[in-house]
């Protein structure tokens, strides 16, 4: 009987062990978990059509902008660029939609996933409290207690089957992990695809408000007539081409650096300045350097009425501030730092006696230039000169005469 009882030890032991080589074995044979696909957003065929006749548009109005510039082809440009942004923002419209269904998606699947984790960490803390009471129990104190071989092999069948499920509940709970960090990823990515897209729809609604005002004021300053557009025309080419001939004359417009200076009057701008200097003059193929001597004397006086936050770059940012039938063409009313500015025809004594500064457009060196003049009377005048290097609180005269002033204008700023 006590051999009988050894051989039915020595056996249990043995399935035991091959039940651990086994267990072990199915832990390593288990394939990692698959990360859940990630959604993406389906774009319907309304954004499609609408990028279509974007690209239809894009290209009438490139046609349009090489043809003879004329009224009618102004308007023209104006009505189709309109109609661009309409467009623009349509298809913004759809995409902000589109979007907003992958997020509220998303988002239930983030909501469900922290819902399967924490049922899921329940379920294993409870299963791995259990589990560690029965890892405690000694094999042979498993013998010991059953009451024959078939009850032994009962209950570490039992076994393996609670430490296969619980093997499963491990993978189950990371798998879970990866697929709430892998989707809360993606929410957060959409999100911030939103907010761009909202910014860019916000941007387009303030181009298409602009457009239209444009337009409005093209057909304001030309009473609708050809003969009155082609007369603005040809007056806003001839100034902008003076201003090339001056800069050429003089060197060309390399920039300069520290040429920026205020006190109690306002700042001394150089239309050279390396802060400004080589952006373009509001999307042309003009620059400040080169051109912007009048947006660059308008910014010296709006500082000195208090603006000081004004700069060449706080006209030129606005393209409210320029012509629409010549976008380099800064026109007579501008607006920067919530202020307005208007040239108004002047004589040029009287307004410095009154301590207000001038405005003046000069013939010189076969162009033409502004500058501000700051203070003087019958000829002997101090300017700042926006192009000269330093030019601040220089004399008029040592590099123009006054016979050659051909425009002169008090600013008006409230």
């Amino acid at each position: 009987m006590w051999i009988h009882k050894r051989l039915a030890l020595a056996f249990c032991v043995i399935l035991l062990m091959l039940f651990a080589v086994s267990n072990r074995a199915a832990f390593a044979d288990d394939p990692t978990p698959t990360p859940t696909p990630t959604p993406s957003s389906n774009n319907s065929q309304a954004i499609a059509d609408l990028q279509k006749q974007i690209q239809d548009y894009e290209s009438k109005i490139a046609d349009l902008q090489g043809q003879e510039k004329t009224f009618s082809s102004q308007i023209s440009v104006m009505d189709n660029q309109i109609k661009l942004t309409e467009l623009r923002i349509d298809a913004t419209k759809e995409q902000i939609d589109d979007l907003g269904k992958d997020i509220d998606i998303t988002k239930k699947k983030v909501t469900n996933l922290q819902s399967n984790i924490d049922s899921s960490t329940k379920v294993l803390i409870g299963r791995i409290a259990a589990v560690y009471q029965v890892g405690r129990i000694a094999p042979w104190e498993i013998f010991l207690a059953a009451n024959n071989i078939g009850d032994v092999l009962s209950r570490l069948k039992y076994l393996r089957i609670v430490q296969i499920y619980d093997k499963k509940q491990v993978y189950a709970a990371e798998q879970a992990k990866n697929d709430y960090n892998n989707q809360k990823a993606i929410f957060e990515d959409k999100q911030t695809e939103a907010e761009a897209l909202s910014k860019k729809l916000s941007d387009y609604t303030d181009q298409l408000d602009q457009e239209k005002s444009s337009k409005q004021t093209l057909l304001a300053q030309t009473q609708g007539s050809e003969s009155n557009y082609q007369k603005l025309l040809a007056q806003a080419q001839a100034q902008l081409a003076g201003f090339s001939r001056f800069t050429s004359s003089q060197g060309g417009a390399s920039l300069l650096s520290g040429q920026t200076s205020c006190d109690d009057w306002g700042c001394y701008y150089n239309q050279r300045d390396t802060q400004w200097g080589g952006l373009s003059l509001n999307g042309t193929q003009y620059t400040i350097a080169s051109d912007g001597c009048l947006v660059t004397s308008m910014a010296m006086v709006m500082t000195h009425y208090g603006h000081r936050g004004v700069t060449p770059i706080s006209i030129n940012s606005n393209s409210d501030n320029f012509a629409s039938y010549y976008p380099a063409y800064l026109l007579y009313t501008i607006h920067a730092d919530g202020a307005t500015a208007q040239r108004v025809s002047a004589s040029i004594d009287s307004t410095l006696s009154d301590g207000s500064p001038v405005v003046v457009g000069v013939h010189a060196y076969g162009g033409t230039h502004f500058v501000v003049l700051k203070s003087g009377s019958g000829g002997n005048y101090v300017m700042r000169d926006p192009y000269v290097p330093n030019g601040k609180d220089i004399n008029f005269t040592d590099h123009y005469s006054v016979g050659s002033i051909f425009e002169i204008d008090k600013v008006i700023v409230n």
